[in-house]
């Protein structure tokens, strides 16, 4: 009787195994996943919050925060599906495709790569990393399309954010319309940089108007090809998002608490925002009652009117307009509570001087106005 109960048992519960790999002759269908060899990540056809619009993506298989996937990638993000009748496959020439309406000709989305030759070999696998990768056998170590190249608002480890100069791509995250909408937004989160300073990460509003950036980035890779900064961490439960209001987070995974806790963000207060209040003059982030704009010593605002009405974009001028302040006994003045200058705008970068010596510097060159040193 015991043995008899325990097969019944077994029946009730079979034993499963994750699918991480598609080749030629398979396709994933709406309702079917793809699952990372640990049970990571997994990929499939989702509709996110309170639309019914249907689209391929990457997610946390065990991350779920308040029943909502933690989506980290999406494949077609600006076409989205109607109805469940997507199908995700391979054709003969290694293409990734995907289409609706029982297979239609014209593809929702594919993948910008082919082999030269029809064949039958070609397979794409879901990684631990949360990479979807295409290549041609178990043998090769060289993909031929990975969807860590083509991110969407999410940065993890493993992946970068930066340019690859000998490639011509650049990886850049783009926030999604809204929660309920993944289609591309009007935010964009780049790593800049002159080429002869640390570059510094920006988010960008409709195009390349100026939102936020951050402090120069200390974890970069820089060379003759390419330039890119990447997660120190490479943990699977910490990530970058771009959101739809430009806010960019980290975050990190609470699995007592189950849910992701933020480590840092940007912009989070009013002194945040790219040039809030112009040339010439700082923000007070501790002004909660009045103004946050004030000018430098030896400023005045640019124009009174808009100053009153608490609007400093415009900045301030000098008081000494008809004065030439060149070699004519100026000095400079300690400024407190700045954050370092945009090194993509900075004149001049010069290494392994003292404080003391890159005054002097800056006192010899007539269009040097100030200076900062650490």
């Amino acid at each position: 009787m015991l043995l008899k109960a325990l097969l019944v048992v077994s029946l009730l519960f079979p034993f499963c195994t994750s699918i991480d790999t598609i080749e030629m002759d398979q396709h994933v269908k709406d309702g079917d996943l793809l699952v990372s060899k640990e049970n990571v990540f997994a990929l499939g056809f989702f509709s996110p919050r309170n639309s019914s619009s249907r689209y391929v993506g990457i997610w946390y298989a065990e991350k779920d925060e308040k029943d909502q996937k933690a989506v980290v990638w999406v494949a077609n993000r600006n076409d989205p599906i109607n109805d469940t009748s997507g199908v995700l496959t391979i054709d003969r020439y290694g293409r990734l495709l995907l289409y609706s309406n029982n297979m239609q000709n014209i593809p929702v989305w594919s993948t910008n790569v082919t082999v030269q030759t029809a064949s039958t070999s070609c397979m794409a696998q879901l990684l631990d990393s949360g990479n979807l990768v295409l290549f041609r056998d178990n043998k090769s170590k060289n993909f031929m399309w990975q969807s860590f190249d083509y991110p969407t608002d999410t940065l993890l480890p493993g992946m970068k954010l930066g340019m690859n100069w000998k490639l011509g791509i650049e990886w850049v995250l783009t926030s999604w319309k809204s929660q309920d909408d993944p289609g591309t937004g009007e935010y964009t989160n780049r790593l800049y940089s002159n080429q002869t300073a640390t570059p510094e990460f920006f988010v960008f509003y409709k195009g390349l108007t100026p939102h936020w950036r951050s402090e120069p980035v200390d974890t970069f890779v820089s060379n003759q090809d390419e330039m890119y900064f990447f997660l120190k961490n490479d943990s699977t439960s910490t990530r970058v998002v771009l959101k739809d209001s430009g806010l960019v987070q980290h975050l990190r995974w609470n699995n007592a608490d189950r849910e992701w806790k933020e480590l840092w963000s940007g912009p989070k207060y009013r002194c945040d925002q790219y040039g809030e209040c112009g040339a010439n003059s700082k923000c007070i982030p501790d002004n909660f009652n009045s103004f946050e704009c004030e000018c430098l010593p030896g400023y005045e605002p640019n124009s009174v009117n808009d100053w009153k009405m608490r609007n400093g974009s415009d900045g301030c001028v000098s008081k000494r307009v008809a004065v030439s302040k060149c070699r004519n006994g100026e000095g400079f003045m300690k400024v407190a509570q700045v954050k370092d200058p945009d090194t993509t705008k900075a004149a001049r970068l010069e290494k392994g001087i003292n404080v003391k010596e890159c005054d002097q510097v800056c006192l010899s060159d007539c269009s040097c106005t100030a200076y900062i040193w650490s």
